[in-house]
């Protein structure tokens, strides 16, 4: 996964366009920005809103940046109930097509779903949208986390 197919796997789970940007800071969205730090590209992911960042974590790959961004904001669509196992042989919107068996030999298709089949737990993001805020200090203390 990378900064050119990330946005099809979010799509395909269901995460509006419109709280995702990529290559640009934009308010209220999950921003996935490349960089440099000490000569070295890197790639910050972060909640922008009020032209603050919010949660922003910095990666030194770019497909580690991408998984992050995709594990945050799929885990909040599963909370949801939104979203349950893929056929991980299908081709996401925008996606370039796997070949069967490569994608679990080169980890480039994440496994979603909860295979021993119990419902996930947890607690959704405030607001109850895919890609909402994060929580603030007092509601995840609020709710144990």
């Amino acid at each position: 996964m990378n900064t050119e197919s990330v946005a099809g796997w979010l799509e395909a789970m269901g995460v509006p366009a419109r709280v995702v940007s990529l290559g640009a800071e934009a308010d209220d969205a999950w921003c996935l920005l490349r960089g440099e730090s000490e000569g070295q590209p890197v790639w910050d992911v972060f909640w922008r809103e009020q032209g603050n960042r919010y949660d922003w974590a910095r990666f030194t790959s770019e497909q580690v940046a991408c998984f992050y961004l995709f594990g945050r904001l799929t885990w909040t669509q599963a909370l949801r109930g939104v979203v349950g196992p893929l056929d991980t042989g299908s081709t996401p919107p925008r996606g370039i097509p796997v070949s069967e068996g490569a994608a679990e030999a080169t980890g480039d298709v994440p496994a979603v779903g909860n295979t021993a089949g119990s419902p996930p737990t947890g607690t959704p993001a405030p607001g109850g949208e895919a890609g909402g805020p994060p929580a603030s200090g007092a509601e995840r203390e609020k709710a144990g986390g």
